[in-house]
This record gives structure tokens, C-alpha cells and sequence, in this order.
């Protein structure tokens, strides 16, 4: 049962995680060959202040 954790910034709209869990599921399926019904796909939404780029948080980063 191959398992994809993806990280994205939070903000995304429901719509386009769905079609991203899609794609996601559909190049699993033509590259390993799994079914769909055993791949499993995990969005995790990150807040923006808990990512950091250059060593600052991409929330500061956003109001210059």
C-alpha cells in the first residue's frame, strides 16, 4: 500500500486538493501499479508562519 505525504502551504481550495489527491493517485497507479483502492494520499496544510524559508517564516516573508 504505497503512502504520499504531500506539504503545502495552507490556502489551497478544496476543490484543487481533490484534483491533486486525483493526479496523485492516477501517476501511483501507471508507475507501480497499485489499484487505486491502495493508495493512500496525505495532504498536510502548513501554516505559513511554521514554514521557513532563508531562515525566516514565509508569513513575515508575505508582508514585505
Amino acid at each position: 500500500m504505497p503512502i504520499v505525504q504531500v506539504y503545502l502551504l495552507e490556502g489551497r481550495s478544496k476543490e484543487l486538493k481533490h484534483e491533486l489527491i486525483s493526479e496523485i493517485t492516477a501517476a501511483v497507479n501507471r508507475t507501480l501499479g497499485n489499484s487505486p483502492e491502495t493508495i493512500r494520499v496525505l495532504l498536510h496544510d502548513v501554516p505559513q508562519e511554521n514554514w521557513g524559508i532563508a531562515g525566516m517564516p514565509m508569513s513575515y516573508k508575505q508582508k514585505k
